[in-house]
């Protein structure tokens, strides 16, 4: 009897758990098989095998030249208000000097990641016109700041000021650099014009490198974002770092193609204007239809499929859109 219940007890549950896989089937995870790379004075050259959605084994090799890791930045700085505000201060410091002492007095002072400018003259109107120029200044200065470490103004879907880092910049300087990895997916599908199997192929592959998480795009500062070339020389990448990895591979093989960058709170996919088919999970912006992917992993989700939350938050609109061009 004890046996009996004991037995019961197991199977059971057991078999509930069976039942619900029938159900609910448990997606594919990305698999990363091997991965190599080999640096010389010349060149980078680079070898992987992995496990596509089908279970079956791919590989792809390539070799990128050595000026390539030059057309833009591997590493990403990380965005630190007060240093930022450190680089305007010393901007406005120096203007300051420009000014006669006799026709006004300025003073510049920072404190945290906030600069006070304050300017005093007994001359009528003069306060108000050197006032207005050092502001000119500072915006300048700070758009340089911006500019010189790959950082780009945005708006949060909360409608907070932030700065991410500038991806369609990235996109724009790499895409060229790119192009010995998108001829060796070309080849992979036996140079046909078939840009389903080209997507389907580079999808697989990208998803299939290792992951960090990105946990909020505003509070990491642009910490765990990883540039394209710095993304395959490290293998490892969060969501915005796939997806503008995938942007330029995208764009190398499609240069005329419409894409989009689409950025939800916590994540980012792709959208490409190509011939839809009625499974696609599709987009319409600006009177285009966007067929929507998601090259992040590490769940191996087909080309024209998205995740369910990745769904809600579209279908709710919360999401915002970047144009590739």
């Amino acid at each position: 009897m004890l046996t009996r219940t004991v037995l019961t007890s197991f199977i059971l549950p057991l078999l509930f758990i069976l039942l619900l896989l029938c159900i609910y089937p448990i997606n594919t995870y990305a698999s990363q098989l091997s991965f190599q790379k080999s640096v010389s004075p010349s060149d980078i050259q680079f070898t992987y095998r992995w496990l596509d959605a089908d279970g079956a084994e791919q590989n792809v090799e390539f070799s990128l030249p050595s000026e390539a890791l030059h057309v833009a930045p591997t590493t990403q700085a990380n965005y630190k208000p007060d240093i930022a505000q450190r680089y305007v201060t010393v901007s406005l410091m120096k203007e300051a000097k420009k000014i006669n002492p006799r026709e006004a007095i300025v003073s510049v002072k920072q404190k945290n990641d906030d600069i006070t400018i304050s300017v005093k003259s007994t001359k009528p109107n003069m306060s108000d016109q050197i006032l207005s120029q050092l502001k000119d200044v500072q915006r300048t200065a700070y758009n340089d700041y911006l500019e010189k470490h790959y950082y780009t103004r945005f708006t949060t879907l909360f409608n907070e000021q932030a700065v991410k880092p500038d991806h369609l910049r990235y996109i724009a300087q790499t895409y060229e650099a790119m192009r010995p990895i998108s001829e060796a997916f070309y080849d992979k599908i036996g140079r046909v014009e078939n840009n389903r199997a080209y997507l389907t192929l580079l999808l697989g592959w990208i998803q299939t490198i290792p992951y960090d998480t990105l946990e909020d795009r505003v509070a990491s500062n642009g910490s765990g974002f990883a540039p394209p070339l710095g993304l395959l020389t490290q293998n490892r990448g969060d969501c915005d770092s796939k997806a503008v990895l995938t942007g330029a591979l995208v764009r190398a093989f499609l240069p005329t193609a419409h894409i989009v960058m689409i950025f939800l709170p916590h994540h980012a996919l792709l959208g490409v204007d190509i011939n839809a088919i009625d499974s696609d999970e599709k987009l319409e912006i600006e009177g285009k239809t966007y067929v929507l992917f998601d090259p992040t992993g590490p769940a191996l989700i087909r080309f024209g499929d998205i995740s369910d939350d990745t769904k809600r938050y579209i279908s709710t609109g919360r999401y915002q859109v970047e144009h590739i061009d």
